[in-house]
């Protein structure tokens, strides 16, 4: 099978028009196959795409072609199947939702630092190292010595920053996320905040697993990424996690072999987090799943819309001449 290129891709720039853009958008995705989510806001886009080297340069040559999309830039990596089932335009209030009105990472952020240049910033012991990302992506991988806010999501780190963020006491720091953009807003909050020396990592993690070598580097365990990959290792292929279908967190082959793991519905963590109507409806996902891939039949996202139009025209009539 073809290498399947997964492109990850943001840029905070002002869209005015950004509802616009939205179905000839997605028709492109849909025509190459290229599958994944975009999401478009007044703030700018985000998201992740993946498809054949062809389809992906096709849908990034048109997003280049937006004048305020001129400059995009993107991080990628490798994978030998789609990581993604549907095609996804999605209009926003926010590419990230951090859920704090006024913030403009064009004119607020913190100052970027290079991937070659970040092993020498994080070492040194007056910078406090943020994590910026949710507790469980933390769990699996993160730069050595780095704080881990322990929030459930973006929206909980402006309370994280109010309650344990001192710019009397941390002078300097230094944040970072899987591919720059929760970044973005994290240290544009920060410095609203009054914070002087704020850094965050150019390109977030994906680009320094990219451009470090494994044997300089100071990052430990694997990435989350939010695909069907769930993680990927220090050479951007994918990793050793699976994902518990019923929350969504990374999962290890330990956690599977639990008396609590219900594959397609629960993990040992979220056993007592879902409802019996949750659980069942879980299982009968799992079920039709299989029976799709049973039967060589994609079961969610576009293919199937496209697959199910095919066999009700094959049931029709044809018309009469």
């Amino acid at each position: 099978m073809q290498t399947v290129v997964v492109c990850a891709l943001y840029k905070f720039v002002r869209l005015n028009d950004y509802q616009a853009l939205r179905d000839p958008l997605l028709e492109l995705m849909l025509s190459l196959k290229v599958r994944g989510t975009l999401l478009l806001a007044t703030e700018g886009i985000n998201g992740t795409i993946a498809g054949s080297r062809h389809g992906v340069d096709q849908v990034l040559d048109w997003l280049r072609a937006v004048p305020e999309l001129a400059g995009l830039d993107c991080k990628e990596s490798r994978s030998d199947k789609l990581p993604f089932k549907r095609s996804r335009v999605k209009l926003k209030k926010e590419i990230v939702t951090m859920g704090v009105e006024g913030i403009d990472p064009r004119h607020a952020a913190g100052t970027y630092v290079a991937p070659s240049d970040w092993n020498a910033l994080i070492s040194d012991p007056d910078v406090l190292l943020i994590d910026t990302r949710n507790d469980y992506e933390c769990e699996v991988g993160s730069f050595e010595g780095a704080l881990n806010p322990d929030t459930k999501s973006f929206r909980d780190f402006p309370e994280f920053a109010k309650n344990h963020l001192d710019k009397t006491q941390h002078t300097k720091v230094a944040m970072f996320c899987t591919g720059g953009i929760r970044c973005e807003k994290s240290t544009a909050y920060l410095r609203e905040m009054g914070f002087d020396e704020v850094y965050h990592l150019q390109g977030g993690i994906l680009k320094y697993l990219e451009e470090v070598p494994e044997k300089d580097s100071l990052w430990q365990g694997e990435c989350f990424v939010f695909d069907d990959r769930v993680t990927v290792n220090h050479q951007l292929e994918p990793g050793s996690y699976d994902q518990c279908h019923g929350c969504r967190r990374p999962i290890t082959e330990t956690d599977k072999q639990s008396e609590h793991y219900i594959a397609g519905a629960q993990c040992p963590r979220c056993r007592d987090e879902i409802t019996d109507d949750q659980k069942q409806r879980f299982l009968e996902r799992e079920k039709q799943m299989r029976l799709a891939r049973k039967r060589g039949e994609p079961h969610m996202g576009e293919d199937a819309k496209v697959l199910l139009q095919a066999k009700r025209d094959e049931k029709r009539p044809g018309d009469k001449a």
